[in-house]
């Protein structure tokens, strides 16, 4: 297992509420159970969108066992889209990195960069959908469209929503008085919401490929 899964396995083991975290909290004037409150909260994000994208990967393999079943061909704008993802979480994990060594003046060229990108995967995403919609692939055509419709857009307003969060810690990192714990928060949680976002949209493509 690598150090990055060994760091977000350990995250997501935390607890927060335990006697021991606590004590810790009162030495740091409550600082230490804000940020776990937040990790806590992005962690039931995660659990809620595993379950809720596992239900639709289910319903996708008992649906695709159907006569009626017609597998749509992949374009390769989708195959670079997916190599956008890949380079986003990584840009990202560098992030973290920068801000982690306090070098918040190298962290800030890499958090735009992350924007640009998740602004290009989008993008990339609903060029796909208007190529599928000028060869007549409608989300009524065919289930198999329905279902990758259904998934991209899911998958979208996902990412969408953790933009959102994106620019909040962009906004505090370019703010000249920003707190360093803060920003770091920021930064970790995004992250590995990213991380996240990049293993959900790498089983949802893999399922589709194979299939």
């Amino acid at each position: 297992m690598s150090e990055k899964e060994l760091n977000i396995f350990k995250l997501l083991s935390q607890k927060p509420w335990e006697p021991s975290q606590a004590a810790i909290d009162n030495e740091h004037d409550g600082k230490t159970l804000a940020s776990s409150k937040a990790k806590l909260g992005v962690r039931a994000i995660m659990v809620v969108s595993t379950v809720i994208f596992s239900l639709f990967v289910v319903s996708y393999s008992d649906r695709m066992l159907v006569h009626d079943w017609v597998a749509l061909s992949e374009p390769w704008l989708l195959w670079i889209n997916t190599l956008i993802l890949i380079f986003t979480s990584f840009v990202f994990h560098k992030t973290k990195i920068l801000s982690d060594k306090n070098e918040f003046a190298k962290a800030k060229n890499y958090l735009l960069l992350v924007g640009f990108l998740t602004f290009a995967f989008i993008t990339g995403q609903l060029l796909v959908w208007q190529h599928y919609v000028n060869i007549g692939q409608y989300a009524s055509t065919n289930p198999a469209n329905a279902f990758f419709y259904l998934f991209t857009a899911l998958h979208g307003l996902h990412l969408l929503g953790g933009s959102f969060f994106w620019g909040r810690a962009t906004k505090k990192l370019f703010n000249k008085n920003f707190k360093v714990l803060k920003i770091k928060q920021a930064i970790e949680l995004c992250a590995i919401y990213w991380h996240f976002l990049l293993i959900v949209w790498l089983v949802l493509f893999g399922l589709m490929i194979i299939t």
